[in-house]
């Protein structure tokens, strides 16, 4: 997928659901991952032309593993002109060595979303951009229903009360294949993930699930997210 096209789709989630505002000052958390490397790509374009000024920052929460290489992360931004900022934390060890998580995500999560809130804080930013695409979104709806019997998922937008800060999700309408030919297509410097956790989680077990799901019923998952929009998105949509 080429970048013009991924920078239309999310075009239209940041206009479908009024994510920017004139002087939005914007943190994208970098993973690693191709998801939020594509993401910055994207919101790094659409700034170029879009009719509300915004600054964009790329934070990345280091967990300390000290395996991923984040220096080509690094010039790749700075080749986009946005300003990179690694925050260093000792997660990984306190998850995995001192508290021994049987199940480390969650604690992970928490604590990996407070050292990027404080930095943003820090920063100034009033909102931050998060890679969830459209897999993302269904699986997340799949796992709330199998796992905890309701209905739910991430919105396209949240405000966090606590934090002062809101959350946007410009890649809702990207399918994770997209993504991965927009990555591939453009050589993005994906730092691989260095969790312990990674690939045996219930989250993992879902989107196989999905995968599986959509071979067998093609257009499920396209189903279901229209079901989603429906249903949990309509009232924070724009229908101007």
């Amino acid at each position: 997928m080429k970048l013009q096209q991924v920078m239309s789709y999310t075009r239209r989630a940041l206009d479908d659901y009024h994510m920017i505002e004139n002087g939005d000052k914007i943190a994208v958390g970098i993973s690693g991952g191709k998801d939020s490397l594509a993401l910055l790509h994207a919101l790094s374009g659409i700034r170029r032309f879009y009719p509300k000024s915004f600054e964009l920052y790329a934070v990345t929460v280091d967990l300390g593993f000290g395996i991923q290489d984040f220096s080509k992360i690094e010039n790749m931004c700075n080749e986009l002109h946005v300003p990179y900022i690694k925050v260093a934390t000792d997660i990984g060890n306190i998850v995995f060595k001192e508290r021994k998580e049987a199940n480390p995500c969650a604690l992970c999560a928490k604590m990996r979303k407070g050292a990027l809130n404080n930095k943003m804080k820090e920063l100034g930013c009033n909102k931050v951009a998060y890679a969830h695409h459209k897999d993302d979104i269904v699986v997340t709806m799949l796992m709330s229903m199998i796992f905890e019997g309701r209905f739910h998922t991430f919105s396209p937008v949240t405000y966090l009360d606590r934090m002062e800060m809101t959350v946007i999700r410009p890649f809702m309408y990207m399918n994770e294949a997209d993504v991965v030919g927009f990555v591939n297509k453009y050589q993005l410097p994906v730092a691989k993930s260095a969790c312990p956790a990674d690939g045996y989680t219930k989250r993992k077990y879902v989107e196989d699930l999905l995968k599986q799901l959509n071979r067998e019923n093609p257009g499920v998952k396209d189903r279901m997210f229209t079901a989603i929009e429906n249903t949990l998105f309509k009232p924070y949509r724009n229908e101007d």
